[in-house]
């Protein structure tokens, strides 16, 4: 009994704004769930910055999820968008030690999902917490209500509005900064990571002027800013805003947008057409220049260098299909590599008989991959590198024993997943992730070398069957057409 009243007593925390009562696991881990770290968007705070949380009295009890953000049922996502609410700025933190010898590394995980599904409940069951790290997951507005700009919203606003959602994420960082050592975590070491939109979210936190001081390092699995598609101006958005608020019938007032049911902006999102983007599935994966998260396209502040903290940066050899299919092959070609269309034309063989690739798949799958995941990993890699920032280049190609081949996602599993869940001869990511947590360089004793990108051998390390695999210059007979990340 003294044990056990022992154990409970361990599991309260208290934080800047108030005491939280979380669970301590069979082996040892605390975990705190539905952790509020901003205000409720609701009512007049919808599409507002995100605003203080009121401080409580009593201990708060941490031990459920909190509801994922609003978002449509597209069959992979069933579990968070049947649990879901517009109250969802909560964030969930698991660590292996309250009071460690010495404070732990921090690693918060942004969820994917396009930025307009997903949430963040569960991760921190993860096995990296046995590892010694602090785990935190985050969630954050998605779809309009994340990411819509509007002219009446943009007045209110001093003139930005949009990319609520990666204000969130600040928000939540600027959370983990003051409280996370009272989880046993080191503030100063930070390692923000996150796969598809989430890595893409990394990415322009890497450009944003409000993102600097709040992490030290971060991991893009699968995403970059943008996808490598162009940048969406602010008038831009605001522009798609006045056709989501025309679709809902409702006046084009701040007013009118916030008093619209949820059901009816979701409707009139999905019904929207986007100018000027062919495939619907980007709606709010174009990097938004507002004004105010970002002040200038991510070209502009990449080639200055941004933020200066090291980096993993990667994808995994087959991720999704995307512009449409071969029918659309010499359009997208076209659209992607502008004036070098007839030499990508030429190293795509588009003009003969479309060979599929064992390993990349065929020419649809080899195309989405190289325009919006390969090829501006290897622009982002390039950029850093040129600016003299530690980069390291992966791509993942590992297929378990009957399992399916590699897709959007794969890689997931090894990062996450405790070492004696995995089967024998797994790719180590999670042990490369843990060692550049702890200490800025993915290297460590007992694993393969890994060499940072370089502009003259430009190498990344191919995580394959068989172990972890150097390799140069990656796709770089088509990489090399492309520019824009």
């Amino acid at each position: 009994m003294i044990l056990l009243a022992a154990l409970l007593a361990a599991t309260v925390v208290p934080t800047q704004q108030g005491a939280l009562r979380g669970e301590v696991t069979a082996d040892g881990r605390h975990l705190f769930r539905g952790i509020p770290y901003a205000a409720p968007p609701i009512g007049p705070l919808r599409w507002k910055p995100p605003q203080p949380v009121r401080r409580w009295t009593r201990a708060r009890d941490a031990t459920k999820s909190a509801p994922s953000c609003p978002q449509v049922d597209r069959s992979w996502n069933t579990q968070a968008a049947s649990f879901a609410s517009e109250d969802c700025l909560y964030l969930e933190v698991a660590t292996p030690d309250l009071k460690p010898a010495k404070p732990l590394p921090v690693m918060v995980w942004i969820h994917g999902g396009s930025n307009y599904a997903g949430g963040g409940a569960g991760t921190i069951q993860s096995g990296l917490v046995r590892k010694g790290v602090v785990l935190v997951s985050i969630q954050y507005r998605l779809g309009a209500l994340g990411f819509l700009s509007h002219p009446a919203l943009t007045r209110e606003g001093g003139g930005a509005s949009g990319n609520y959602g990666l204000m969130d994420q600040q928000a939540a960082l600027r959370w983990v900064r003051a409280n996370i050592a009272a989880f046993g975590g080191d503030p100063g070491n930070v390692t923000l990571f996150g796969e598809s939109a989430g890595a893409m979210d990394i990415g322009l936190h890497l450009l944003s002027p409000g993102s600097r001081g709040l992490f030290a390092k971060a991991i893009e699995e699968s995403g970059t800013l943008g996808f490598g598609t162009p940048p969406r101006s602010l008038a831009e958005n605001e522009r798609l805003g006045t056709l989501i608020a025309a679709k809902a019938g409702i006046p084009q007032t701040a007013a009118a947008l916030r008093a619209l049911p949820m059901a009816d902006l979701i409707a009139a999102t999905e019904a929207v057409e986007v100018p000027g983007l062919a495939d619907k599935s980007f709606i709010w994966l174009q990097a938004i220049v507002d004004g105010r998260v970002l002040t200038e396209t991510p070209a502009e502040t990449l080639g200055k260098g941004g933020n200066p903290a090291a980096l993993i940066v990667g994808s995994n050899a087959r991720e999704l299909t995307l512009h449409g299919g071969v029918s659309r092959a010499g359009e997208t070609i076209a659209e992607a590599f502008g004036s070098n269309a007839a030499f990508a034309r030429k190293a795509y063989g588009i003009d003969a008989i479309p060979v599929a690739d064992p390993r990349m798949g065929d020419l649809d799958l080899i195309l989405s991959n190289d325009i919006n995941f390969r090829c501006p990993v290897t622009v982002v890699a390039a950029a850093r590198a040129r600016a003299g920032q530690p980069v390291w280049q992966y791509q993942f190609d590992y297929s378990a024993p009957d399992a399916k081949p590699v897709t959007h996602g794969s890689e997931i599993r090894y990062v996450m997943a405790g070492s004696e869940d995995l089967e024998a001869g797994a790719p180590p990511m999670q042990a490369y992730w843990l060692s550049f947590a702890r200490t800025g360089n993915p290297n460590a004793a007992g694993l393969p070398a890994w060499k940072r990108y370089d502009l003259a051998t430009k190498t990344y390390l191919g995580f394959v069957n068989g172990g972890p695999q150097p390799g140069n210059d990656l796709r770089g007979e088509v990489c090399g057409l492309r520019t824009a990340p």
